[in-house]
């Protein structure tokens, strides 16, 4: 017999811990490797931790509920494996620490078209059946449709579909449902870039605490799993960035008339609605490819400059809480595949239907607190990113007009921005020098921009 060490595993570049919401398989119940042993959640998405080997779950460390650092011992797991049992020392059989992987959706490369395609299969059906990523990965690879997986019965916990539930169907005659499954070759290996750590500060959670005393009439509410992870990650960026904020005031005429002059036909000729976030996104994505090093992180006493522009969009939930999904390459997307981007991923962030991939890699984001009818912000960093805009709201105001026949005075359309940057790496200049750029892009925006 040979134990294996289970730890917490990396599950994004800003995600440090996670909750464990429900073991699977309890202490002394046997596994099979990739099946899942627990459920655990991050302030972005839940998910499942397979098990990297086959054996008995033999000693767990944390109970339900608890939240547990990244690269932390979980569990300890006894297996039969030659290759782990090999190597005792002082008599004693080895431990080999494993990290459980949490795999991700990749996209699935069609034989007929020559292209790379993203399936629709998500971890969770609309009829509420859950699915772990293992699952999903081979529905993928298979050509399994949603509508095939709802229709599998799961012999795991609560009815789930195990692998051996998945693999049983591949194996069994089986209507195809579509011709784009039939010609599935491969699954696109995963992408090759390599991620670097982002270790918290040390010591950034010590400061004492104090206690004051309440007077009058109140009421407690415990924060909910999200609002915790949200509070930490709000007072680890301040305590980690030294927060500057540059403010701009845009006229932003041009676009509001042209906005209001096309969304009809727009969302007509491509079905999606026409917000102004798609318009400020492609400035600011233009922005970031003229200023590099605003597109960067801070790795101890090392620059990293993102080659990739990875935009995120702050969403507002129902229950109030903020989640920020990705754009990735939003430099190179046009107006229409940024409204579609946008639309689509606000839409599955208020159902809870997005996936881990498009919650992480974001290089800068966009909060457009003009939406709850605020003038501007001073808005905190994402971490790792190094800067962060607010739009605010968009306000008619008078303003000097200058003519062929002098300066007059007419109505115009304005709105504040406001940069926050970290200035350790961004200095005034640039951090100032950036926000105004983005200014100038929506100030020359073109009012007579095709559809």
């Amino acid at each position: 017999m040979a134990k294996v060490e289970l730890v917490m595993p990396k599950m994004g570049e800003s995600i440090i811990e996670a909750t464990i919401l429900k073991w699977v398989v309890p202490v002394g119940g046997k596994v099979e490797q990739d099946d899942p042993v627990l459920e655990i959640a991050t302030d972005k998405v839940d998910s499942e931790v397979p098990a990297p080997v086959g054996g008995k779950v033999l000693e767990v460390f944390f109970k339900e509920g608890d939240v547990v650092p990244v690269g932390k011992v979980i569990a300890i797991l006894e297996t039969e494996s030659a290759a782990a049992e090999s190597s005792p020392q002082n008599g004693q059989p080895k431990v080999e620490t494993v990290e459980a992987p949490v795999e991700k959706s990749a996209p699935v490369l069609v034989a007929a078209a020559q292209e790379v395609v993203h399936s629709n299969l998500s971890a969770r059906s609309e009829k509420g059946r859950f699915y772990s990523p293992l699952v999903i990965n081979i529905a993928r690879t298979e050509g399994v449709t949603m509508e095939q997986l709802d229709s599998i019965p799961g012999t795991g916990s609560e009815g789930r579909v195990t692998k051996k539930d998945i693999l049983a169907f591949v194996k069994s005659p089986r209507t195809q449902t579509s011709t784009s499954t039939q010609s599935v070759a491969q699954t696109v290996a995963s992408s090759s870039e390599a991620k670097v750590s982002f270790a918290p500060a040390e010591g950034y959670l010590s400061v004492a605490k104090k206690t004051f005393s309440h007077s009058g009439n109140y009421d407690i509410v415990e924060m909910d799993r999200m609002r915790k992870m949200i509070a930490e990650n709000m007072v680890y960026s301040k305590h980690v960035s030294a927060h500057v904020t540059s403010f701009v005031e845009a006229d932003v005429t041009n676009i509001v008339l042209w906005r209001n002059r096309n969304k009809n036909e727009f969302e007509k000729k491509y079905g999606e609605k026409l917000t102004f976030t798609p318009i400020f996104v492609e400035a600011v994505a233009q922005a970031l490819r003229e200023n590099p090093m605003v597109n960067i992180s801070v790795e101890g006493d090392k620059i990293l400059v993102k080659k990739d522009i990875n935009v995120g969009v702050a969403v507002a939930l129902p229950n109030d809480n903020l989640i920020v999904p990705v754009i990735r390459n939003a430099d190179r997307l046009n107006l229409v595949g940024l409204a579609a981007c946008i639309n689509d991923l606000a839409a599955r962030a208020r159902i809870n239907k997005l996936k881990l991939d498009e919650l992480e890699g974001g290089t800068y984001t966009l909060s457009n607190v003009g939406t709850f009818g605020n003038v501007m912000g001073t808005p905190v960093i994402m971490q790792p990113q190094v800067a962060i805009m607010a739009t605010g709201a968009i306000r008619k105001k008078p303003a000097v007009i200058e003519t062929e026949m002098g300066d007059i005075i007419g109505i115009r359309h304005f709105m504040f921005l406001s940069h926050s940057y970290d200035h350790r790496v961004v200095d005034g200049a640039l951090g100032g020098r950036f926000v105004r750029r983005v200014a100038d892009l929506l100030e020359s925006f073109d009012a007579n921009r095709p559809v």
